[in-house]
């Protein structure tokens, strides 16, 4: 006799997971076509998911691919929503090609916006400041 394996509707586990911040969003993303589910493209929110499924769907600007552990019983806090998925998308890091990326901000001397004490102590050197 085969066991019944627990499932949760896909838009409910994404919320769960705190991938998304509301149900409402969850499930508009899974019925616009963005969400494959082993690699099979998914399009109703009610489609049901549980422990070893792949979910792959765009999350931001990165691609996310991770395997579920567990259903959940409730949208919990951030340790608990962890517990939930294994995350397999390769790590996130900037590339310099990419025309949305934006390099930090210059801090070393000479560069980028002076602080208050360096404005400070420029007006002051100043000769004709004290006069």
């Amino acid at each position: 006799m085969m066991e019944k394996r627990d499932s949760l509707r896909l838009d409910k586990w994404l919320w769960y997971a705190r991938f998304f911040k509301t149900r409402s969003l969850a499930a508009k993303i899974v019925t616009g076509g963005h969400v494959r589910v082993n690699a099979n493209k998914v399009s109703k929110a009610s489609t049901a998911v549980g422990a070893g499924d792949v979910l792959t769907f765009a999350q931001g600007n990165h691609i996310r691919v991770v395997k579920l552990i567990a259903c959940g019983t409730r949208r919990g806090p951030a340790p608990e929503a962890q517990a939930l998925y294994q995350d397999l998308s390769p790590p996130v890091g900037h590339v310099p090609g990419d025309k949305d990326y934006v390099p930090p901000a210059p801090k070393f001397e000479g560069k980028g916006r002076p602080t208050k004490k360096d404005r400070r102590t420029g007006l002051l050197s100043r000769p004709d400041w004290l006069e």
